[in-house]
């Protein structure tokens, strides 16, 4: 059987709403064998976090995290994808 094709993506993802953060961290550690890395930092000025997740995936896998991430409440994302 031969390996699907894999892509490196960054999603940015802003928290607005700390109550998301369990369901968020949940949802994250689903995908944690195609996660690279990941950082998040707090801004406390606005009352946000800030977290950046590094993946080497299938881009359905990586579409779909996208996708429920989105369906949080009050949390945003946004992926980029390399091209190789």
């Amino acid at each position: 059987m031969e390996a699907k094709e894999t892509r490196v993506a960054v999603i940015g993802i802003i928290v607005e709403k700390s109550e998301s953060v369990e369901a968020l961290n949940r949802i994250l550690s689903e995908y944690r064998d195609c996660i690279i890395g990941r950082m998040g930092l707090p801004y406390a000025k606005k009352n946000i976090n800030c977290i950046t997740v590094i993946l080497d995936a299938e881009q359905d896998a990586i579409n779909s995290l996208c996708g429920k991430i989105g369906r949080l409440d009050g949390v945003s994302s946004k992926a980029a994808f390399s091209n190789v």
